[in-house]
């Protein structure tokens, strides 16, 4: 969807980087992202702070304003004591590397493994499933590590969610405005 103001146009591709109440993003991966749309309503409803702005404006017959680049919650929201057990979440706490042959992939090119085997009585859990490759999850197939003559990289755990946030700042996101940068990227060793 693209809209035009002031002789510029606009997309979906101007989002707003959201970050809670203490300026730390709301998630690094995905990134917490809000349309330029969205932004403007809660600015309106005062529920966020403008922090930073693109150079363009949108205007309404009555005002016109700076639409937002990155926005702060005004009420802080606390984050989630434990990580949700999804497919992504085990691809980005395993890195995206297969754990088997320690390869990279994209998320579309990865499966999950059992390493004890539903057959053998093995759990669908933080600790007992990992992110594979396809060739390796065939090879597996459904024996134990041991008997398919593989070795895991990194015995698989429950991730925190602090951990799972170090994890996302490791996959930048392929838009990253300049002004999102201090604020994504604000305790990383500076250079000298």
């Amino acid at each position: 969807m693209m809209s035009f103001f002031n002789g510029m146009v606009m997309s979906e591709s101007n989002p707003s980087l959201v970050l809670n109440a203490d300026f730390q993003p709301l998630n690094y991966f995905p990134l917490s992202l809000w349309s330029w749309q969205d932004s403007i309503k809660a600015v309106f409803l005062q529920r966020v702070s403008v922090i930073s702005q693109y150079n363009y404006t949108v205007q309404s017959p009555s005002c016109k304003m700076f639409v937002p680049s990155v926005i702060a919650l005004k009420e802080f929201i606390p984050i989630r004591c434990k990580p949700t057990f999804t497919r992504f979440n085990v691809f980005l706490r395993d890195q995206f590397s297969c754990q088997y042959c320690g390869k990279n992939f994209p998320a579309e090119k990865l499966t999950f493994d059992h390493v004890i085997p539903r057959a053998h009585g093995g759990k669908t859990t933080w600790e007992n499933v990992v992110t594979s490759c396809s060739p390796c999850n065939l090879s597996k197939g459904h024996r134990l590590p041991k008997h398919a003559r593989v070795r895991l990289k990194k015995t698989p755990k429950r991730p925190t969610v602090q951990e799972l946030q170090q994890c996302g700042r490791c996959f930048p996101p392929n838009y990253l405005h300049e002004s999102w940068r201090d604020f994504l990227y604000w305790d990383c060793e500076l250079e000298s």
